[in-house]
């Protein structure tokens, strides 16, 4: 279908909907279902409803330039016609894009260390407190949920909830292997080391998304352990919840209330499912394609930050910032989001042609 088709189709559908709407004899909930379509469809109709209007001007201008009397009007006209029409066609062909449903989701942030023992758990340690940061710059709540650490300042794993407006939408290209390269602290002859952490950001589950089951969970509590073994609290306050249908497991003790554990543990838990649900779906629609920012696959190597060279590179879009200390505190992150957000919207407007 071409885009002219696309366009024709939307405008079209838009106008099915204000007549039966006006038309009334629906039940309260179709009315309810139909007016949310219509009302999430009418910026888009009126974008195209001015495309075409200014597409008109733009050939009746055209047709005044064989007019003497007419050129010079005619040929200012055509030029601010062409300044104008780029932007409103790539805003028109954005909204046809197919919307990622999650994108208005909180999210679930989960940090692991990867191969490089102390060293990438200092850099996974790291990482989770470069998102802390980024979260408090775009006026996100960040609480952390699950924090397992080393005793020398490192997380073997780490796992934080973010709430705030479209946090998923930004964060999830974030997905996949994080790779470190510098001198760590306890290397006595200076050489460079190359460690990793894996970052997996989940979109954050409502009930409604995912369904579970009670008979298909085992639930378990035992007391609560900080680094080392020793024990943090005197109850059986620490869960454990194993999905039994997939064998998902799910740990938190980082509060003192089972209960509180126990809805912090779901809460992770449904975001897992929810975006093992998702990854099918994507899976199923992308067989035929590998987008070039990434699956989100956690295997995937996507990112490197070299120390010594104070240069941060994103291998999926090439793109390198020499400016590693502001990426690090949050302050430059935005500047390889965009740039992933942009790739991934060219990739999808060049399907849409």
């Amino acid at each position: 279908m071409s885009l002219e088709e696309k366009y024709n189709k939307v405008a079209a559908r838009h106008d099915e909907l204000r007549d039966t709407l006006a038309g009334g004899a629906l039940d309260a909930a179709t009315y309810a279902r139909l007016s949310k379509e219509y009302a999430d469809l009418t910026p888009l109709a009126e974008a195209i409803a001015e495309l075409k209007r200014i597409r008109q001007e733009q050939a009746d201008a055209k047709a005044m330039l064989d007019d003497p009397d007419m050129k010079a009007m005619a040929e200012d006209e055509l030029a601010d016609i062409e300044r104008r029409l780029p932007g409103l066609e790539r805003m028109v062909q954005l909204a046809l894009l197919p919307k990622d449903e999650a994108d208005e989701k909180n999210a679930i942030l989960e940090v692991r260390a990867g191969t490089g023992g102390d060293e990438a758990a200092l850099f996974a340690a790291e990482l989770f407190e470069m998102y802390r940061r980024y979260a408090v710059l775009k006026g996100w709540r960040f609480e952390s949920m699950e924090v397992s650490e080393t005793g020398i300042g490192g997380f073997k794993e780490a796992i934080a909830s973010i709430t705030g407006r479209n946090v998923f939408a930004r964060l999830k290209f974030e997905s996949g292997v994080h790779r470190v390269q510098r001198v760590p602290v306890t290397e006595a002859g200076g050489r460079i080391h190359t460690s990793a952490a894996t970052v997996a950001v989940l979109p954050e589950a409502e009930e409604v998304d995912v369904h579970i089951d009670e008979k298909d969970l085992r639930i378990d509590v035992f007391r609560s352990s900080g680094p080392g073994g020793q024990s943090v609290n005197t109850t059986d306050s620490a869960v454990r919840i194993t999905h039994l249908p997939t064998g998902l497991v799910v740990s938190q003790q980082d509060e003192k209330s089972q209960h509180k554990n126990k809805a912090k543990a779901m809460k992770v838990l449904r975001a897992r499912l929810y975006e093992m649900q998702r990854a099918a779906k994507d899976a199923e629609r992308a067989a035929n394609r590998k987008s070039q920012v990434g699956s989100g696959d956690r295997s995937e190597r996507i990112r490197t930050y070299n120390f010594p060279q104070g240069r941060v590179t994103d291998h999926r879009i090439n793109l390198t910032l020499y400016k590693i200390d502001k990426v690090m505190i949050g302050e430059a992150l935005d500047e390889i989001i965009d740039a992933l957000v942009a790739e991934d919207q060219a990739e999808r407007l060049a399907e849409l042609q």
